[in-house]
């Protein structure tokens, strides 16, 4: 294991002013998108929009890896430019997603376990072949009556950091992604202190499974009441949250953080980040980003619909997004910004 490249890879994904783009959605995931807009649900437009993503101008600035999708690894132009190497001339590293899906956990109703830990070695060193070199696997936890269980918690957290050993073993940086889903109605609170219980679960397992940390970025989610739930907090309070439970729970080896969006309103979340900055920014020991995927995409989805007379369009708005995230980054975002490309 080249745990020095493994830190280089890990820097250059955190530096400066950028952030990731994970556009790994699964082909279910996508399609189920897509109908909603009236696209039509085919591996040629889910190639088309990828090409969009890919080839949106200036993207390059604001961004400094973009995670992909078994799919997508392969996709090319319609000239036959795979998309890897489109990123790779931009400047930007190219990741994959690697897990294969949460499924129920037997004997825990409500609960979930991410699958795809078979033949994983050898999945890695193909796709460290094609030129990725960082990867990601997501733990789905849902806060409920009496859930999530301590089993269920240890179960995911042993699985990420098994992932995260065999990525590092085969070159790749592992993002590890404890998502603690906004479904429900729970209050900020306990959402505080369910993510302190995961996270804390997941950091004592990559240390029993020897996971360099120094090689590693954690995707976590922001410190948010339920979707469902009538608690409205304003920002100060979510980056408070957000802030102390990770000053708590992650170790300042860790080179950085990059939020998942969950679901969150795209200027809301650029908000809620930069608020973390303007607040937390002397005090953070790790370099806290986004790695967001509808808190980017979906406008310029939205904007696109299939048409390619809207692609110079979607791509403004797509690069925008990121532009706004990046401004969050630095604690310089504001909502004037919002009245750019929508």
């Amino acid at each position: 294991m080249d745990t020095s490249t493994l830190k280089t890879i890990a820097y250059q994904l955190m530096q400066g002013n950028k952030g990731l783009l994970a556009m790994d959605e699964s082909t279910a995931t996508c399609n189920k998108r897509f109908q909603e807009l009236g696209i039509p649900q085919t591996e040629e437009y889910r190639r088309k929009y990828r090409d969009l993503i890919v080839n949106a101008p200036g993207l390059e600035e604001y961004i400094s890896g973009a995670i992909l999708f078994d799919e997508t690894i392969k996709q090319s132009t319609a000239d036959g430019t795979l998309f890897i190497d489109i990123l790779k001339h931009k400047g930007i590293i190219p990741g994959i997603k690697v897990d294969e899906g949460a499924i129920p956990m037997a004997g825990f109703p409500g609960e979930k376990i991410t699958e795809g830990l078979d033949g994983l070695g050898d999945r890695l060193k193909n796709y460290y072949k094609m030129g990725a070199r960082f990867a990601k696997w997501r733990a789905v936890i849902t806060i409920g009556a009496d859930i999530p269980s301590p089993t269920c918690i240890k179960a995911n957290a042993y699985t990420l950091a098994r992932y995260a050993m065999f990525c590092q073993e085969a070159g790749l940086v592992p993002i590890v992604e404890p998502e603690v889903v906004m479904d429900g109605d729970h209050s900020l609170q306990k959402c505080a202190e369910v993510t302190t219980e995961v996270i804390h679960a997941l950091f004592n397992a990559l240390y029993q499974h020897r996971v360099d940390l120094e090689g590693i970025i954690l995707k976590p989610n922001m410190i948010l009441p339920g979707e469902n739930s009538p608690e409205k907090p304003g920002l100060d309070e979510v980056a408070e949250a957000t802030i102390k439970c990770f000053l708590k729970t992650v170790p300042a080896s860790v080179p950085g953080i990059a939020f998942l969006s969950g679901g969150q309103q795209a200027a809301l979340a650029s908000e809620r980040l930069n608020r973390m900055h303007t607040r937390f920014g002397d005090v953070m020991p790790w370099v806290l980003t986004f790695s967001f995927s509808r808190a980017i995409q979906q406008p310029a989805l939205e904007l696109w619909k299939g048409n390619d007379d809207n692609i110079v369009a979607a791509q403004r708005a797509l690069v925008h997004r990121a532009a706004c995230n990046s401004a969050a980054k630095m604690g310089v975002y504001s909502a004037d910004m919002e009245t750019g490309p929508q």
